[in-house]
Protein backbone atom coordinates (compact mmCIF):
# COMPACT_ATOMS: atom_id res chain seq x y z
CA UNK A 1 0.00 0.00 0.00
CA UNK A 2 2.58 2.31 0.88
CA UNK A 3 4.17 1.62 -2.80
CA UNK A 4 1.27 2.44 -4.63
CA UNK A 5 1.87 5.77 -6.02
CA UNK A 6 5.27 4.49 -6.84
CA UNK A 7 4.04 1.15 -8.93
CA UNK A 8 1.33 3.55 -10.74
CA UNK A 9 3.85 5.51 -12.56
CA UNK A 10 6.44 3.11 -12.76
CA UNK A 11 4.74 0.19 -14.51
CA UNK A 12 0.94 1.59 -15.10
CA UNK A 13 0.98 5.53 -16.12
CA UNK A 14 2.44 5.60 -19.69
CA UNK A 15 5.65 8.11 -19.33
CA UNK A 16 8.57 8.46 -21.57
CA UNK A 17 10.71 6.17 -19.38
CA UNK A 18 8.30 2.90 -19.09
CA UNK A 19 7.24 3.18 -22.54
CA UNK A 20 3.61 1.98 -21.53
CA UNK A 21 0.94 2.32 -24.00
CA UNK A 22 -1.78 5.13 -24.06
CA UNK A 23 -5.24 3.77 -22.78
CA UNK A 24 -8.18 4.78 -24.66
CA UNK A 25 -10.73 4.48 -21.36
CA UNK A 26 -10.04 4.08 -17.75
CA UNK A 27 -11.84 0.19 -18.21
CA UNK A 28 -8.51 -0.34 -20.24
CA UNK A 29 -6.58 1.24 -17.48
CA UNK A 30 -8.63 -0.77 -14.85
CA UNK A 31 -7.69 -4.11 -17.03
CA UNK A 32 -4.38 -3.17 -16.70
CA UNK A 33 -4.28 -2.70 -13.21
CA UNK A 34 -5.90 -6.28 -13.11
CA UNK A 35 -3.21 -7.96 -15.24
CA UNK A 36 -0.97 -6.45 -13.02
CA UNK A 37 -2.11 -6.99 -9.62
CA UNK A 38 -1.85 -11.55 -11.41
CA UNK A 39 1.53 -10.96 -12.32
CA UNK A 40 3.27 -10.05 -9.16
CA UNK A 41 1.24 -11.61 -6.65
CA UNK A 42 1.77 -15.11 -8.15
CA UNK A 43 5.28 -14.57 -8.51
CA UNK A 44 7.67 -14.84 -5.33
CA UNK A 45 8.78 -12.07 -4.06
CA UNK A 46 12.02 -10.76 -3.60
CA UNK A 47 12.53 -9.68 -0.20
CA UNK A 48 9.77 -12.77 1.53
CA UNK A 49 10.96 -15.37 -0.85
CA UNK A 50 6.98 -16.43 -0.91
CA UNK A 51 4.35 -15.89 -3.56
CA UNK A 52 2.17 -12.92 -2.32
CA UNK A 53 -1.47 -14.87 -2.92
CA UNK A 54 -0.68 -17.44 -0.53
CA UNK A 55 1.18 -15.36 2.47
CA UNK A 56 -2.44 -13.29 1.87
CA UNK A 57 -4.38 -16.65 2.79
CA UNK A 58 -2.24 -17.43 5.92
CA UNK A 59 -2.58 -13.50 6.53
CA UNK A 60 -6.16 -13.29 6.41
CA UNK A 61 -6.80 -15.13 10.13
CA UNK A 62 -5.42 -12.51 11.55
CA UNK A 63 -6.83 -9.39 9.96
CA UNK A 64 -10.27 -7.67 11.00
CA UNK A 65 -12.38 -7.52 7.60
CA UNK A 66 -13.63 -4.59 6.61
CA UNK A 67 -17.19 -3.63 7.53
CA UNK A 68 -19.71 -4.49 5.26
CA UNK A 69 -21.64 -0.94 5.97
CA UNK A 70 -19.95 2.58 5.08
CA UNK A 71 -18.85 4.43 8.25
CA UNK A 72 -22.04 6.42 9.13
CA UNK A 73 -20.60 9.43 10.89
CA UNK A 74 -20.90 11.41 7.61
CA UNK A 75 -24.26 10.93 7.43
CA UNK A 76 -24.93 12.61 11.03
CA UNK A 77 -26.95 11.30 13.84
CA UNK A 78 -29.69 8.33 14.06
CA UNK A 79 -33.24 8.54 14.61
CA UNK A 80 -35.82 6.24 14.64
CA UNK A 81 -38.90 7.35 12.93
CA UNK A 82 -41.86 6.46 15.03
CA UNK A 83 -44.44 3.41 14.36
CA UNK A 84 -47.71 6.32 14.22
CA UNK A 85 -46.36 8.79 12.35
CA UNK A 86 -43.56 9.47 9.98
CA UNK A 87 -42.06 12.51 11.83
CA UNK A 88 -38.72 12.96 13.05
CA UNK A 89 -37.16 15.10 15.63
CA UNK A 90 -34.36 17.01 15.14
CA UNK A 91 -32.42 20.22 16.66
CA UNK A 92 -35.96 21.31 18.09
CA UNK A 93 -37.76 20.86 14.45
CA UNK A 94 -40.10 18.07 13.43
CA UNK A 95 -39.27 16.58 9.74
CA UNK A 96 -41.62 14.48 7.56
CA UNK A 97 -39.55 11.02 5.85
CA UNK A 98 -41.26 8.60 4.32
CA UNK A 99 -44.48 6.55 6.14
CA UNK A 100 -42.88 3.44 4.67
CA UNK A 101 -39.93 4.04 7.02
CA UNK A 102 -41.74 3.98 10.17
CA UNK A 103 -40.08 1.69 12.93
CA UNK A 104 -37.07 2.43 11.20
CA UNK A 105 -33.81 4.25 11.58
CA UNK A 106 -32.53 6.85 9.70
CA UNK A 107 -29.59 9.57 9.55
CA UNK A 108 -29.95 13.11 9.77
CA UNK A 109 -27.47 15.63 9.21
CA UNK A 110 -27.26 20.09 8.40
CA UNK A 111 -26.13 20.96 4.88
CA UNK A 112 -24.70 24.08 3.69
CA UNK A 113 -25.35 27.19 5.48
CA UNK A 114 -27.82 30.37 5.51
CA UNK A 115 -30.56 30.28 2.81
CA UNK A 116 -28.79 27.25 1.02
CA UNK A 117 -28.68 25.44 4.61
CA UNK A 118 -30.84 22.08 4.48
CA UNK A 119 -31.61 19.18 6.63
CA UNK A 120 -30.95 15.82 4.95
CA UNK A 121 -32.31 12.87 6.19
CA UNK A 122 -30.32 9.17 4.70
CA UNK A 123 -31.68 5.57 5.16
CA UNK A 124 -29.51 2.48 4.70
CA UNK A 125 -31.49 -0.50 3.09
CA UNK A 126 -30.59 -3.32 1.26
CA UNK A 127 -29.29 -1.40 -1.58
CA UNK A 128 -27.12 0.56 0.74
CA UNK A 129 -27.10 4.49 2.14
CA UNK A 130 -30.16 6.50 -0.33
CA UNK A 131 -30.89 10.01 0.53
CA UNK A 132 -35.15 9.86 1.46
CA UNK A 133 -35.68 13.13 2.21
CA UNK A 134 -34.34 17.03 2.22
CA UNK A 135 -36.30 19.85 4.17
CA UNK A 136 -35.31 23.61 4.69
CA UNK A 137 -35.06 24.25 8.46
CA UNK A 138 -37.94 24.16 10.52
CA UNK A 139 -38.32 26.25 13.48
CA UNK A 140 -40.07 24.79 16.66
CA UNK A 141 -44.08 25.23 16.42
CA UNK A 142 -43.60 25.07 12.40
CA UNK A 143 -42.56 21.64 11.04
CA UNK A 144 -41.41 21.20 7.51
CA UNK A 145 -44.25 18.72 6.11
CA UNK A 146 -43.97 16.85 2.20
CA UNK A 147 -47.96 15.46 1.40
CA UNK A 148 -45.87 12.67 -0.68
CA UNK A 149 -44.66 11.46 2.76
CA UNK A 150 -47.79 10.51 4.20
CA UNK A 151 -50.07 7.50 3.17
CA UNK A 152 -53.15 8.05 1.31
CA UNK A 153 -56.78 7.90 3.68
CA UNK A 154 -58.07 4.17 3.57
CA UNK A 155 -60.97 3.94 1.79
CA UNK A 156 -63.96 4.92 3.55
CA UNK A 157 -62.65 7.20 6.30
CA UNK A 158 -65.19 9.75 6.02
CA UNK A 159 -67.97 7.51 6.34
CA UNK A 160 -68.24 7.80 10.07
CA UNK A 161 -71.07 4.91 11.76
CA UNK A 162 -71.72 4.89 15.18
CA UNK A 163 -71.66 1.63 16.58
CA UNK A 164 -74.29 1.28 19.29
CA UNK A 165 -73.26 -0.51 22.45
CA UNK A 166 -76.28 -0.65 24.91
CA UNK A 167 -79.91 -0.80 24.70
CA UNK A 168 -80.23 3.13 25.16
CA UNK A 169 -77.53 3.58 22.13
CA UNK A 170 -79.68 1.39 20.39
CA UNK A 171 -83.04 2.81 20.74
CA UNK A 172 -81.40 6.21 19.49
CA UNK A 173 -79.58 4.83 16.38
CA UNK A 174 -82.95 3.25 15.47
CA UNK A 175 -84.81 6.95 14.96
CA UNK A 176 -83.09 7.03 11.82
CA UNK A 177 -80.05 8.61 9.49
CA UNK A 178 -80.61 11.94 11.27
CA UNK A 179 -80.33 10.79 14.61
CA UNK A 180 -76.81 8.76 13.66
CA UNK A 181 -75.57 11.57 11.49
CA UNK A 182 -76.44 13.84 15.01
CA UNK A 183 -74.67 11.35 17.16
CA UNK A 184 -71.49 11.86 15.20
CA UNK A 185 -71.65 15.73 15.04
CA UNK A 186 -72.34 16.33 18.63
CA UNK A 187 -69.69 13.84 19.51
CA UNK A 188 -67.33 16.12 17.41
CA UNK A 189 -68.28 19.09 18.39
CA UNK A 190 -67.79 18.02 22.16
CA UNK A 191 -71.38 18.46 22.88
CA UNK A 192 -72.26 17.78 26.88
CA UNK A 193 -75.08 15.63 28.72
CA UNK A 194 -74.83 13.59 25.36
CA UNK A 195 -76.50 10.49 26.58
CA UNK A 196 -79.22 13.04 28.21
CA UNK A 197 -80.52 14.36 24.91
CA UNK A 198 -80.36 11.14 23.29
CA UNK A 199 -82.70 9.47 26.10
CA UNK A 200 -84.69 12.93 25.29
CA UNK A 201 -84.93 12.23 21.64
CA UNK A 202 -86.19 8.82 21.60
CA UNK A 203 -88.91 9.71 23.96
CA UNK A 204 -90.09 12.53 21.75
CA UNK A 205 -90.25 9.77 18.92
CA UNK A 206 -92.49 8.01 20.86
CA UNK A 207 -94.53 10.74 21.27
CA UNK A 208 -94.26 12.45 17.83
CA UNK A 209 -93.00 9.67 15.33
CA UNK A 210 -89.71 8.86 14.28
CA UNK A 211 -89.41 10.33 11.13
CA UNK A 212 -90.56 13.74 12.38
CA UNK A 213 -87.93 13.68 15.19
CA UNK A 214 -85.44 11.68 12.77
CA UNK A 215 -85.49 14.86 10.38
CA UNK A 216 -85.00 17.14 13.54
CA UNK A 217 -82.22 15.56 14.16
CA UNK A 218 -80.68 15.70 11.17
CA UNK A 219 -81.58 19.21 10.69
CA UNK A 220 -79.86 19.99 14.40
CA UNK A 221 -76.66 18.41 13.50
CA UNK A 222 -76.15 20.23 10.16
CA UNK A 223 -76.77 23.71 11.54
CA UNK A 224 -75.25 22.62 14.52
CA UNK A 225 -77.79 22.78 17.19
CA UNK A 226 -76.64 20.67 19.81
CA UNK A 227 -78.07 22.92 23.09
CA UNK A 228 -80.74 22.08 25.51
CA UNK A 229 -83.84 22.86 23.90
CA UNK A 230 -82.68 22.99 20.38
CA UNK A 231 -84.36 20.29 19.12
CA UNK A 232 -87.89 20.67 20.97
CA UNK A 233 -87.39 24.39 19.22
CA UNK A 234 -86.56 22.92 15.51
CA UNK A 235 -90.00 20.75 16.53
CA UNK A 236 -91.95 23.30 17.71
CA UNK A 237 -91.13 25.72 14.24
CA UNK A 238 -92.18 23.11 11.93
CA UNK A 239 -95.89 21.73 13.93
CA UNK A 240 -97.08 20.03 10.81
CA UNK A 241 -94.14 17.76 10.89
CA UNK A 242 -90.74 18.76 9.08
CA UNK A 243 -91.06 16.18 5.77
CA UNK A 244 -94.52 18.12 4.94
CA UNK A 245 -91.80 20.87 3.17
CA UNK A 246 -94.69 23.69 4.25
CA UNK A 247 -94.18 27.08 2.64
CA UNK A 248 -95.55 29.99 4.74
CA UNK A 249 -96.16 32.94 3.06
CA UNK A 250 -97.65 36.40 4.80
CA UNK A 251 -101.50 37.59 3.60
CA UNK A 252 -101.63 41.03 1.39
CA UNK A 253 -103.07 42.97 4.57
CA UNK A 254 -100.08 42.18 6.45
CA UNK A 255 -97.59 42.74 4.24
CA UNK A 256 -95.29 45.74 4.70
CA UNK A 257 -94.53 46.46 0.78
CA UNK A 258 -95.83 49.52 -0.59
CA UNK A 259 -98.73 49.56 -3.08
CA UNK A 260 -98.07 50.55 -6.49
CA UNK A 261 -101.73 52.53 -7.05
CA UNK A 262 -99.47 56.08 -6.40
CA UNK A 263 -97.63 55.37 -9.73
CA UNK A 264 -100.58 54.92 -11.53
CA UNK A 265 -100.85 59.27 -12.18
CA UNK A 266 -97.59 59.05 -13.56
CA UNK A 267 -97.77 60.27 -16.99
CA UNK A 268 -101.51 61.71 -17.54
CA UNK A 269 -102.19 65.05 -18.09
CA UNK A 270 -102.02 67.76 -15.07
CA UNK A 271 -104.92 69.15 -13.34
CA UNK A 272 -105.12 72.98 -12.67
CA UNK A 273 -107.21 73.83 -9.77
CA UNK A 274 -108.03 77.58 -9.20
CA UNK A 275 -109.80 79.12 -5.83
CA UNK A 276 -112.62 81.25 -6.38
CA UNK A 277 -112.57 84.91 -4.72
CA UNK A 278 -115.80 86.58 -5.14
CA UNK A 279 -114.81 89.62 -3.53
CA UNK A 280 -111.73 90.03 -3.67
CA UNK A 281 -111.04 90.11 -0.27
CA UNK A 282 -108.56 86.56 -0.73
CA UNK A 283 -111.66 85.03 1.57
CA UNK A 284 -112.64 82.08 -0.63
CA UNK A 285 -115.63 81.11 1.90
CA UNK A 286 -116.81 77.41 1.27
CA UNK A 287 -116.14 77.80 -2.63
CA UNK A 288 -114.39 74.36 -3.39
CA UNK A 289 -112.19 73.93 -6.72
Amino acid sequence: MENTVKLAKADLVPTDHNLAAQYDSFDDLEAACTQFCHQVNTRIHRTTRRIPAEMLAEERLHLHPVPAAPHTATWGVTRTVPDNTPMVSFENGQYSVPHTLRGQTVWVRAHGAGVSERIVFVHHGEGGPVEVARHRRARPGSPQICDEHFPPPPAGVLDRHPIPRTDAERAFCDIGAGARLWLCEAAEAGTGKIRVKMGNAVTLAKLLGAERVDWALGHAAAYGRFAEGDLMAILDAHPTGAASDTTHRADESRSLAQGTAGWARFGAAPILTELADPDGTGDTGDTEP
